[in-house]
């Protein structure tokens, strides 16, 4: 979460740059009178503790010499009271104040694009031509169920609308990529290998800004109201290191983590109702750093390289984005987007954000580190980037490299992964 700090400093400034995300952010004025409020309210009750003692010092004098020390005692009841009332009122203040900083999103970077939504994201890049066919294109769930790769029918009877079985080649397709990106990030980028629990607490959910604003597109667990499944790699690899203080010599932590991720997507109703493009559950390839404020956006320039170079070596049309203010996810101080070709849509979709939440998340989960054994305290930054979502992978090589007679080219890099270069 922002620190309040900045609120004391430049309340007006802040509530500025905040508004540059299209919502309104006036009740941060309500905030900083709650904190004044409340820092009132704490030295009114340290200056009452401190006659406590001296009254308290007091009696004890007048009961050693014999003396009537009602009066004072009767005092040192009612300081008591009062201060009793004073700290419930400043936890009253302090839940006021926590929940509405936990509801505000992150400050973004002052290169972030002014926008009002995705159409004014800032195209920066783009790799490879969009393929042509001499054939009309089909997309990859009529492609997936000729070719007995996906079974959406029978995902549905099992579970509901928005599930999928993955089928034979489509199975092992799935499983080829997951691999595929495991391997190139820890092997060629970096990264160590992480495979977390795929189920996340409330704490581990608040921390990295999933709850409480986003609680409604999370699945919560019945039988325990503060579990939850992971919605993303993210919040299990992040949470590794909460409430924990890091040698800043040690940093950056790189972490390439795989899980299967779920998401309610409540506010997504009547899109990409079919296929793999918005699903309750897919697999995901997720990057997570933990570095120095000084280093994190060098870092995130190199994470999104490492990103990309997952579609240069399958050779998938791409290109990367940067967000604008009105389309930056909640933690976020910068984001890119990276997106791929899809040829059956005629457009270009998002397959990974690659992102610097700089300390946000690391305020929020109490993620600190010590540079000298005498130096103070100071948050980490996060950062993390898809390395990819790879359900839309898979919708993008089925896509991109379907052949005329309805078979599949299998990309150069997974044949090792697949034992076939063709999928009919």
């Amino acid at each position: 979460m922002i620190d309040i700090k900045l609120l004391r400093d430049d309340l007006e400034g802040v509530i500025k740059r905040l508004e540059t995300r299209n919502a309104d952010f006036s009740y941060l004025r309500d905030v900083l009178k709650n904190d004044e409020q409340r820092r009132e309210k704490i030295t009114e009750v340290e200056v009452l503790k401190r006659e406590r003692n001296e009254k308290s010092k007091l009696i004890g004098q007048l009961k050693r010499e014999k003396k009537d020390a009602t009066s004072e005692m009767e005092r040192v009841g009612t300081i008591g009271s009062k201060i009793a009332s004073l700290d419930e009122e400043i936890k009253e203040l302090d839940e006021k104040i926590n929940y509405a900083l936990l509801s505000t999103p992150n400050i973004l970077h002052e290169t972030v694009p002014i926008g009002k939504d995705e159409n004014d994201n800032k195209v920066i890049k783009t790799y490879l031509d969009q393929p042509t066919f001499d054939f009309e294109v089909k997309t990859h769930f009529e492609l997936g169920e000729q070719l007995g790769l996906l079974d959406f029918e029978r995902a549905a009877k099992i579970t509901g609308s928005r599930f999928t079985i993955y089928r034979g080649m489509g199975a092992r397709l799935e499983r080829a990529l997951i691999a595929f990106m495991m391997d190139l990030h820890s092997n060629k980028h970096g990264y160590t290998e992480i495979i977390p629990p795929y189920i996340v607490n409330r704490e581990s959910m608040t921390a990295t800004g999933q709850l409480p604003k986003f609680e409604d597109d999370a699945f919560k667990l019945v039988n325990n109201t503060d579990w939850f499944l992971n919605p993303t790699a993210e919040v299990p690899t992040i949470n590794m290191y909460r409430n924990e203080v890091i040698d800043a010599n040690s940093l950056p932590f790189k972490f390439c983590s795989y899980t299967m991720a779920f998401r309610s997507e409540a506010g997504s109703a009547g899109r990409d109702t079919r296929g793999l493009i918005r699903t309750h559950q897919f697999n995901k390839v997720e990057l997570i750093k933990f570095t120095k404020p000084e280093d994190s956006y060098e870092e995130l320039e190199n994470m999104l390289e490492n990103s990309e170079k997952v579609l240069q070596l399958l050779g998938i049309p791409y290109r990367v984005v940067s967000l604008c203010s009105g389309d930056m996810g909640f933690a976020m101080a910068k984001t890119y987007d990276i997106e791929v070709w899809i040829p059956s849509q005629n457009t270009y979709r998002e397959i990974g954000s690659i992102s610097n939440a700089e300390d946000y998340q690391a305020r929020r989960a109490n993620i600190r580190m010590r540079r000298t054994k005498d130096s103070k305290l100071e948050f980490v930054h996060t950062l993390n980037g898809s390395g990819l979502a790879v359900g839309r992978t898979w919708v993008a090589i089925v896509e991109n490299f379907q052949q005329k007679d309805g078979s599949i080219k299998v990309p150069e890099v997974l044949i090792p992964y697949m034992g076939i270069d063709v999928i009919k």
